[in-house]
C-alpha cells in the first residue's frame, strides 16, 4: 500500500476520535480502534498509534485529527508558506510512510 493509499484509512480511523478506548492509547491510536473499516485491528491499530508517536507530537495528533473534519484545513496546510504548517505536513508525510513500513 502506497503512502497516498495509506493516508486516506488513516483519515477515516482518525476521523473518530471521540470513540472510549484505553487513555494509554494515542489520539491516532484510539481513532484507529473506533474505525468502523473492515480491515481494522488492534494491532493494526497498535502499530499506527506507534508509528504516530514515532513521528508526530500530540498537537501534530490533534491538528491532524482536524484535517478530516475539515479537509479544505489540510488542503491550505498543505500549501500554505508558513513554517508551522510545513513542518505540520511534513509531519503528517513522515508518519504515513512510517506507518506504512511498520504496519503493512
Amino acid at each position: 500500500m502506497t503512502a497516498t493509499r495509506f493516508l486516506p484509512v488513516l483519515a477515516l480511523a482518525v476521523a473518530s476520535l471521540a470513540a472510549p478506548f484505553p487513555a494509554a492509547a494515542n489520539p491516532i491510536e484510539r481513532a484507529c480502534n473506533a474505525s468502523d473499516r473492515p480491515a481494522v485491528t488492534r494491532s493494526l491499530c497498535s502499530c499506527i498509534g506507534s508509528a504516530a508517536e514515532r513521528t508526530l507530537s500530540r498537537s501534530q495528533m490533534r491538528e491532524g485529527a482536524r484535517f478530516f473534519a475539515d479537509p479544505q484545513r489540510a488542503q491550505d496546510v498543505r500549501q500554505s508558506n508558513r513554517r508551522g504548517d510545513e513542518d505540520l505536513w511534513r509531519a503528517w508525510r513522515s508518519f504515513g510512510e512510517t506507518a506504512e513500513a511498520m504496519c503493512s
